[in-house]
């Protein structure tokens, strides 16, 4: 760690706590702590307001953050990002995700148009027929793969899709099963989604539904088969014509490639017009988070309210409510986004983290979460800093009454997590009592069409890669994923040197 972070780090440390009641007593505190993303629509723009003013940022704070990022060379390890540069480290590759949505190196950026008008064309003939009837999809993949297509799939297709897409992560056979319930292998395709097109889990699930279709008369399975890979190649030596490879750039890692052919199955189930929605919504959260510098940066100023709680006050966990049933899968995609990239314990150039880095990611929905886990953050001796996502525009058309509870119960939890008090009527029994003080952000979508959901994703991606900057660590590796996957194989293979316990396990599951 360099002596410019740690006397950065040192000056925060020494700054005085306040409660959220004292600086709220600040009038203009809303207004600083508050901002909006927009992008263009047909109707004129749309957008995310993002209000942090329930944290504790203080402008000291948000100096000492400030002058954090600045030692951290945030604007340098910004541009490297977003032009291409070999940002991973430890795998001498650039992440490229942003190029999927316009911003990037002129080469990256022109290649993924290519591959999008590649995936356009393919998904425009399905629609048309020119695979015979598709009505439905099974999309094979696990991890970055599966997450992102359940999530948009699941948030943009709850009036309407043009295929009934399945998304399958599971190697637990009953996961594929369902799906094989839900289609008629007539009219199915199946999407395999995998980089490397050896993921075992991945590719057990491919050969179990072809042999599904061929016991189900379907007389070519392989020609019933879309691949989604970073390595075309290993597709066709599957048996995968090359018609139907929708290949992606090797510098796009799974927790980042929605944007890419993996979203595929998005595009398939909600037509094209949408899924360029999503990216430009995406695009327009780019935009911001490289045009934009400081604590005026959205994305970077929630890096600054992780990095206080995560740092100076020691909260292992962040907690995320969608109060909006079509984003109950964000949690879920979020866990991965931010405990994959940022679990780590060592920086970029190896040496020990000499702290915490990323917090345990969970979850729920409102207004179901209210009446499970919130006794515990209202009441709780842990403190969990909340983010709240909500919409103005409904998803709904029943009475408006619902969706005013909705939202009425959202900005009731941030304010009363923020303002406790004392149900009894003596104010005295202390069972009734809530301490008050606890941290909510809130993101206020104006509607949750194809471009918020895209946009939504967007900030959470460069949040988390602000988070890594002032770490000092890699996002983009993943190197923990593999151990376990290793010594699976070994036990399949018969080889391996194992303690007594998981030898006993696997002699009572008849494995050994």
């Amino acid at each position: 760690m360099s002596d410019m972070v740690r006397a950065a780090l040192d000056r925060l440390a020494a700054l005085p706590q306040q409660t959220l009641a004292q600086l709220f007593a600040d009038a203009g505190r809303v207004a600083a702590l508050s901002g909006r993303i927009e992008w263009p629509t047909e109707e004129g723009s749309s957008g995310i307001l993002l209000d942090w003013s329930k944290t504790h940022l203080s402008g000291d704070l948000l100096d000492g953050f400030e002058a954090l990022a600045d030692a951290c060379d945030f604007a340098g390890q910004r541009a490297a990002l977003l032009s291409g540069a070999r940002i991973n480290v430890t795998e001498n590759r650039a992440a490229t995700h942003t190029a999927e949505r316009g911003i990037g190196a002129d080469a990256d950026v022109e290649e993924a148009g290519a591959l999008h008008t590649r995936m356009r064309l393919l998904v425009e003939a399905i629609h048309q027929s020119a695979l015979g009837e598709v009505n439905h999809l099974i999309h094979i993949g696990i991890g970055g793969s599966a997450l992102g297509p359940a999530l948009a799939i699941d948030a943009l297709t709850r009036d309407l899709a043009l295929v009934d897409v399945h998304v399958v992560s599971n190697i637990d056979g009953c996961a594929l099963e369902q799906a094989f319930a839900a289609c008629d292998p007539a009219t199915t395709l199946i999407a395999v989604a995998s980089k490397t097109f050896t993921t075992i889990e991945t590719m057990t699930n491919a050969e179990s539904a072809l042999k599904w279709l061929s016991e189900n008369g379907v007389s070519d399975p392989s020609g019933r088969v879309v691949a989604l890979t970073a390595s075309p190649e290993k597709a066709v030596e599957w048996g995968v014509d090359e018609t139907r490879i929708l290949p992606f750039a090797e510098s796009v890692g799974g927790r980042y490639s929605l944007w890419s052919s993996i979203g595929f199955p998005v595009a398939l189930a909600v037509g094209w017009d949408e899924f360029a929605a999503m990216l430009a919504g995406a695009r327009a959260v780019d935009e911001h988070f490289r045009d934009t510098n400081g604590r005026d940066n959205l994305c970077l100023r929630a890096a600054f309210a992780d990095q206080y709680y995560l740092r100076l006050r020691n909260c292992q966990t962040r907690a995320v409510f969608a109060y909006d049933e079509r984003l109950s899968l964000f949690p879920d995609y979020l866990q991965q986004l931010e405990m994959e990239s940022n679990g780590k314990r060592v920086t970029s150039d190896g040496d020990p983290v000499d702290g915490p880095t990323a917090p345990i990611t969970w979850g729920g929905v409102g207004t179901d979460a209210q009446h499970a886990v919130f006794q515990l953050l209202h009441q709780g001796t842990h403190l969990v800093p909340v983010d709240f996502i909500a919409s103005i525009a409904p998803g709904d058309g029943l009475d408006p009454a619902h969706h005013a509870i909705l939202l009425t119960n959202c900005f009731a939890q941030g304010a009363a997590l923020m303002a406790g008090g004392n149900m009894a009527s003596d104010s005295k029994d202390p069972a009734r009592a809530f301490p008050g003080d606890r941290p909510s952000a809130t993101m206020l979508c104006d509607d949750l069409d194809a471009a918020t959901l895209g946009a939504l994703i967007a900030f959470h991606e460069h949040r988390t890669f602000a988070n890594a900057v002032l770490m000092g660590i890699n996002p983009f590796d993943q190197f923990g994923v593999e151990l376990g996957k290793k010594m699976a194989k070994d036990i399949e293979a018969g080889g391996g040197e194992f303690d007594a316990s998981t030898r006993a396990l696997l002699g009572a599951a008849g494995l050994s």
